[in-house]
Protein backbone atom coordinates (compact mmCIF):
# COMPACT_ATOMS: atom_id res chain seq x y z
CA UNK A 1 0.00 0.00 0.00
CA UNK A 2 1.63 3.44 -0.57
CA UNK A 3 2.12 5.62 1.53
CA UNK A 4 0.25 8.90 2.67
CA UNK A 5 1.29 11.90 4.10
CA UNK A 6 0.13 14.90 5.96
CA UNK A 7 2.35 17.67 5.46
CA UNK A 8 1.96 20.22 8.09
CA UNK A 9 3.06 23.86 8.58
CA UNK A 10 5.02 25.08 11.88
CA UNK A 11 3.48 28.20 12.72
CA UNK A 12 -0.08 28.62 12.79
CA UNK A 13 -0.91 24.91 13.01
CA UNK A 14 1.27 23.48 15.36
CA UNK A 15 1.93 26.36 17.73
CA UNK A 16 0.86 29.87 17.75
CA UNK A 17 2.93 32.24 15.63
CA UNK A 18 4.37 35.47 17.37
CA UNK A 19 2.33 38.14 15.82
CA UNK A 20 4.72 41.06 15.54
CA UNK A 21 8.38 39.57 14.94
CA UNK A 22 7.05 36.39 13.06
CA UNK A 23 9.51 34.65 14.86
CA UNK A 24 9.48 31.93 17.70
CA UNK A 25 12.69 33.11 19.01
CA UNK A 26 12.44 32.42 22.84
CA UNK A 27 10.91 29.67 25.04
CA UNK A 28 8.23 32.58 26.70
CA UNK A 29 6.92 32.68 23.29
CA UNK A 30 6.18 29.04 22.71
CA UNK A 31 2.22 28.69 22.48
CA UNK A 32 0.31 25.59 21.29
CA UNK A 33 -2.62 25.95 19.04
CA UNK A 34 -6.05 24.96 20.70
CA UNK A 35 -7.04 21.57 20.71
CA UNK A 36 -3.72 20.16 18.44
CA UNK A 37 -2.59 17.55 21.20
CA UNK A 38 -5.09 15.54 21.07
CA UNK A 39 -6.24 15.82 17.61
CA UNK A 40 -2.77 15.38 16.25
CA UNK A 41 -2.54 12.26 18.88
CA UNK A 42 -5.81 10.70 17.50
CA UNK A 43 -4.42 10.91 13.86
CA UNK A 44 -0.99 9.59 14.23
CA UNK A 45 -2.21 6.46 16.31
CA UNK A 46 -5.43 5.93 14.13
CA UNK A 47 -5.39 7.32 10.93
CA UNK A 48 -2.07 5.80 8.46
CA UNK A 49 -0.31 9.05 7.37
CA UNK A 50 3.05 9.80 7.62
CA UNK A 51 4.05 12.88 9.38
CA UNK A 52 6.31 15.59 7.70
CA UNK A 53 7.01 19.18 9.13
CA UNK A 54 7.54 21.74 6.04
CA UNK A 55 8.57 25.45 7.49
CA UNK A 56 10.24 28.52 6.68
CA UNK A 57 12.33 30.41 8.69
CA UNK A 58 13.04 33.48 7.37
CA UNK A 59 16.85 33.93 7.49
CA UNK A 60 17.44 31.56 10.35
CA UNK A 61 20.89 31.32 11.13
CA UNK A 62 21.50 34.90 10.31
CA UNK A 63 22.15 38.00 12.58
CA UNK A 64 18.66 38.60 12.65
CA UNK A 65 17.38 34.99 13.40
CA UNK A 66 19.75 33.06 14.93
CA UNK A 67 20.20 29.09 15.42
CA UNK A 68 20.86 29.87 19.47
CA UNK A 69 17.39 31.52 19.81
CA UNK A 70 15.55 29.25 17.31
CA UNK A 71 16.84 25.70 18.69
CA UNK A 72 15.54 26.11 22.01
CA UNK A 73 11.96 26.42 21.55
CA UNK A 74 11.87 24.08 18.41
CA UNK A 75 13.33 21.17 20.36
CA UNK A 76 11.10 22.04 23.53
CA UNK A 77 7.96 22.12 20.89
CA UNK A 78 9.36 18.68 19.57
CA UNK A 79 9.83 17.05 23.06
CA UNK A 80 6.33 18.41 24.30
CA UNK A 81 4.36 16.92 21.31
CA UNK A 82 6.81 13.66 21.58
CA UNK A 83 5.43 13.12 24.86
CA UNK A 84 1.34 13.51 23.59
CA UNK A 85 2.61 10.57 21.14
CA UNK A 86 3.02 13.12 18.21
CA UNK A 87 6.72 12.34 16.02
CA UNK A 88 7.89 13.46 12.73
CA UNK A 89 8.66 10.82 10.01
CA UNK A 90 10.82 14.41 8.36
CA UNK A 91 11.01 17.92 9.47
CA UNK A 92 12.05 20.01 6.23
CA UNK A 93 13.24 23.77 7.35
CA UNK A 94 13.75 26.53 4.90
CA UNK A 95 16.16 29.30 6.01
CA UNK A 96 15.95 31.31 3.20
CA UNK A 97 14.23 35.08 2.31
CA UNK A 98 11.15 35.35 0.46
CA UNK A 99 13.26 37.79 -1.81
CA UNK A 100 16.04 34.47 -2.77
CA UNK A 101 13.40 33.08 -4.50
CA UNK A 102 15.15 29.55 -3.04
CA UNK A 103 13.81 26.61 -4.75
CA UNK A 104 12.99 25.18 -1.47
CA UNK A 105 11.28 27.35 0.19
CA UNK A 106 7.56 26.96 0.02
CA UNK A 107 5.61 26.99 -1.83
CA UNK A 108 8.24 25.82 -4.20
CA UNK A 109 8.93 21.72 -3.68
CA UNK A 110 12.81 21.73 -3.50
CA UNK A 111 12.43 20.14 -0.30
CA UNK A 112 10.26 17.68 -0.94
CA UNK A 113 11.66 16.04 -4.21
CA UNK A 114 11.76 12.78 -2.50
CA UNK A 115 8.34 12.36 -2.04
CA UNK A 116 7.15 13.46 -5.78
CA UNK A 117 7.14 10.81 -8.39
CA UNK A 118 7.51 8.84 -6.42
CA UNK A 119 5.36 4.93 -6.43
CA UNK A 120 6.22 4.41 -2.49
CA UNK A 121 4.07 7.49 -2.21
CA UNK A 122 0.02 8.33 -2.96
CA UNK A 123 -0.08 12.10 -2.73
CA UNK A 124 -3.61 11.84 -4.59
CA UNK A 125 -4.36 11.18 -0.83
CA UNK A 126 -1.78 13.29 1.07
CA UNK A 127 -2.48 16.37 2.21
CA UNK A 128 -0.77 20.01 3.27
CA UNK A 129 -2.36 21.61 6.10
CA UNK A 130 -1.27 25.05 6.60
CA UNK A 131 -2.82 28.70 7.90
CA UNK A 132 -1.58 30.52 4.79
CA UNK A 133 -2.65 30.79 0.91
CA UNK A 134 1.20 29.56 0.21
CA UNK A 135 0.22 26.29 1.88
CA UNK A 136 -2.42 25.81 -0.39
CA UNK A 137 0.05 26.04 -3.05
CA UNK A 138 2.44 24.12 -2.39
CA UNK A 139 -0.57 21.37 -2.11
CA UNK A 140 -0.88 22.32 -5.73
CA UNK A 141 2.40 21.78 -6.56
CA UNK A 142 2.67 18.53 -4.96
CA UNK A 143 -0.48 17.23 -6.20
CA UNK A 144 -2.50 16.90 -3.14
CA UNK A 145 -4.50 18.92 -1.21
CA UNK A 146 -4.96 21.35 1.49
CA UNK A 147 -6.31 21.81 4.54
CA UNK A 148 -6.48 25.50 5.49
CA UNK A 149 -6.12 26.44 8.90
CA UNK A 150 -8.30 29.48 7.99
CA UNK A 151 -12.21 30.57 7.82
CA UNK A 152 -11.65 33.11 5.54
CA UNK A 153 -11.13 31.78 1.76
CA UNK A 154 -11.28 35.21 0.36
CA UNK A 155 -7.15 34.76 -0.45
CA UNK A 156 -7.35 31.97 -2.25
CA UNK A 157 -9.93 33.07 -4.22
CA UNK A 158 -8.10 35.91 -5.58
CA UNK A 159 -5.01 33.64 -6.37
CA UNK A 160 -7.03 30.73 -7.96
CA UNK A 161 -6.46 28.56 -5.23
CA UNK A 162 -9.81 27.69 -3.68
CA UNK A 163 -10.37 24.10 -5.88
CA UNK A 164 -7.53 22.92 -4.16
CA UNK A 165 -8.84 23.45 -0.68
CA UNK A 166 -10.78 20.08 0.53
CA UNK A 167 -11.47 22.26 3.96
CA UNK A 168 -11.15 25.70 5.62
CA UNK A 169 -11.63 25.59 9.25
CA UNK A 170 -9.64 26.92 12.51
CA UNK A 171 -10.49 24.07 14.43
CA UNK A 172 -8.61 20.87 14.82
CA UNK A 173 -11.49 18.99 15.75
CA UNK A 174 -12.70 19.45 12.21
CA UNK A 175 -9.44 18.13 10.93
CA UNK A 176 -10.06 15.37 12.67
CA UNK A 177 -13.54 14.13 11.54
CA UNK A 178 -12.62 15.07 8.12
CA UNK A 179 -9.43 12.78 8.06
CA UNK A 180 -11.15 10.13 9.72
CA UNK A 181 -13.99 9.88 7.43
CA UNK A 182 -12.01 10.17 4.31
CA UNK A 183 -9.95 7.29 5.65
CA UNK A 184 -13.65 5.08 6.48
CA UNK A 185 -14.11 6.18 2.80
CA UNK A 186 -10.93 4.89 0.99
CA UNK A 187 -11.32 1.75 2.71
CA UNK A 188 -14.33 1.27 0.98
CA UNK A 189 -13.25 2.27 -1.80
CA UNK A 190 -10.56 0.14 -1.87
CA UNK A 191 -13.24 -3.00 -1.59
CA UNK A 192 -15.30 -2.13 -4.13
CA UNK A 193 -12.27 -1.51 -6.63
CA UNK A 194 -10.65 -4.73 -5.78
CA UNK A 195 -7.73 -3.49 -4.48
CA UNK A 196 -7.46 -5.33 -1.77
CA UNK A 197 -5.48 -8.34 -1.33
CA UNK A 198 -6.85 -11.76 -1.89
CA UNK A 199 -6.92 -12.44 2.11
CA UNK A 200 -9.24 -9.59 2.74
CA UNK A 201 -11.28 -9.49 -0.04
CA UNK A 202 -14.93 -9.72 0.19
CA UNK A 203 -15.95 -13.25 -0.62
CA UNK A 204 -13.82 -14.34 2.20
CA UNK A 205 -15.72 -14.52 5.32
CA UNK A 206 -12.33 -14.65 7.48
CA UNK A 207 -11.29 -11.50 5.94
CA UNK A 208 -14.92 -9.90 6.38
CA UNK A 209 -14.67 -10.03 10.16
CA UNK A 210 -11.11 -8.87 10.48
CA UNK A 211 -12.48 -5.83 8.36
CA UNK A 212 -15.39 -5.60 10.38
CA UNK A 213 -13.30 -5.95 13.90
CA UNK A 214 -11.07 -3.40 12.42
CA UNK A 215 -13.76 -0.91 11.71
CA UNK A 216 -15.26 -1.46 14.75
CA UNK A 217 -11.89 -0.58 16.31
CA UNK A 218 -11.29 2.71 15.00
CA UNK A 219 -15.19 3.71 15.63
CA UNK A 220 -13.99 2.84 18.96
CA UNK A 221 -11.60 4.97 18.73
CA UNK A 222 -13.68 7.89 17.57
CA UNK A 223 -16.12 7.72 19.98
CA UNK A 224 -13.60 7.84 22.45
CA UNK A 225 -11.76 10.68 21.12
CA UNK A 226 -15.24 12.49 20.87
CA UNK A 227 -16.10 11.86 24.36
CA UNK A 228 -13.00 13.49 25.54
CA UNK A 229 -13.63 16.31 23.68
CA UNK A 230 -17.05 16.78 24.80
CA UNK A 231 -15.93 15.73 28.48
CA UNK A 232 -13.07 19.37 28.00
CA UNK A 233 -15.13 21.23 26.81
CA UNK A 234 -17.99 20.65 29.49
CA UNK A 235 -15.37 21.46 32.32
CA UNK A 236 -14.31 24.50 30.87
CA UNK A 237 -18.06 25.59 31.19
Amino acid sequence: MKKKVLFIDRDGPLVIEPPIDYQLDSLEKLEFYPKVFRNLGFIHSKLDFEFVMVTNQDGLGTSSFPEETFWPAHNLMLKTLEGEGITFDDILIDRSMPADHAPTRKPRTGMLTKYISNPEYDLEGSFVIGDRPTDVELAKNLGCRAIYLQENTDLLKEKGLESYCVLATTDWDRITEFLFAGERKADTAEVRMGRRTPSAMPGDESARGRMRCGEAQRMRGVMMWRAETWAQASRRR
